[in-house]
């Protein structure tokens, strides 16, 4: 027991056990959390249990954690925006450069770090093989196969421009991802003429004056490029010799390989034996005169 002086100047006692008790309660609540004796959360106690109270806190948490998720998926869908933020004359003037080889390589070359343009002409590709099947004698079964023409065009896109870009690092090259998948894309564009042209008017020498003329040319440029852009002969010579090697021989297998690999695909995934998909007219029985003309009477009558 212990003792207070009141103002009257007489002691209170005051148990000390109770005091202590008290004193323990109030600090081994935790900092932060809900309160059942703070003034703003007694209609929140009166109203919910004690339960139901960190349930809804609990939901308010995920809520919370949610929204936050989603402002950061607007922020990388932001992020994104300026690699595509290009106008259609920049476009154009940079597909023209594309086909033009640079002379000085002395200094790093420049290089447009936005995809629109390279995503444009790889979907300009996919149209292009797709009309090339068509216009060739390949015995499309089912349609054209739209995403094997997709999965061929992105795959060597995205795969070659890794694999160049790992291939830069250990040559210690001065290129970006960014970088790189832009100049591969626009050199895809000597690639579309090629095969744009050699499609529609089949003749194999006309498509190998194509592919040394302007799918040379494309590679050329980007050849330069790199080697603008990398120091050392050696490093420069397995930098570009790969990349010209894999650029030239993609227009090559796109020719003449693309279409027996489709017709290989179509054969093992349909058999070899399936006939082609084609449409056949329904037959439809002749009608008699007499029953047209017993039809009418009767509908005369019933009018």
């Amino acid at each position: 027991m212990a003792s207070l002086t009141s103002t009257s100047g007489g002691k209170i006692p005051v148990d000390s056990t109770e005091t202590a008790q008290r004193h323990r309660h109030k600090s081994a609540q935790p900092r932060g959390s809900l309160s059942l004796h703070a003034p703003g959360s007694m209609l929140l106690s009166l109203t919910f249990p004690y339960t139901s109270q960190q349930q809804i806190f609990t939901m308010w948490q995920v809520g919370k954690r949610q929204a936050s998720r989603a402002f950061s998926l607007y922020a990388n869908i932001d992020i994104l925006r300026p690699y595509f933020d290009v106008e259609p004359v920049q476009v154009r003037a940079r597909l023209l450069e594309s086909m033009i080889p640079v002379k000085m390589i002395n200094f790093p070359q420049k290089i447009a770090g936005e995809l629109y343009g390279p995503l444009m002409l790889v979907f300009t590709l996919v149209a292009i093989l797709l009309h090339g099947m068509k216009t060739s004698d390949t015995i499309i079964r089912e349609g054209t196969l739209m995403g094997t023409a997709i999965g061929t065009c992105f795959g060597y896109w995205l795969g070659v421009s890794s694999f160049m870009y790992f291939l830069a690092y250990l040559c210690n090259a001065q290129i970006t991802m960014v970088q790189m998948l832009s100049l591969l894309g626009y050199g895809l564009f000597g690639h579309c003429i090629t095969l744009f042209v050699t499609y529609n008017i089949h003749f194999h020498s006309l498509f190998y004056i194509f592919w040394l003329v302007v799918g040379g040319l494309s590679t050329l440029r980007m050849v330069a490029v790199l080697v603008s852009r990398t120091v050392g002969h050696t490093q420069r010579l397995i930098l570009c010799g790969t990349l010209a090697a894999l650029h030239m021989l993609f227009l090559l297998y796109l020719h003449f390989a693309y279409h027996k690999v489709v017709e290989g695909i179509l054969d093992t995934l349909e058999g070899p034996n399936m006939p082609p998909f084609q449409r056949v007219a329904r037959d439809i029985p002749v009608v008699s005169n007499a029953v047209l003309n017993t039809t009418a009477k009767a509908i005369a009558l019933t009018l």
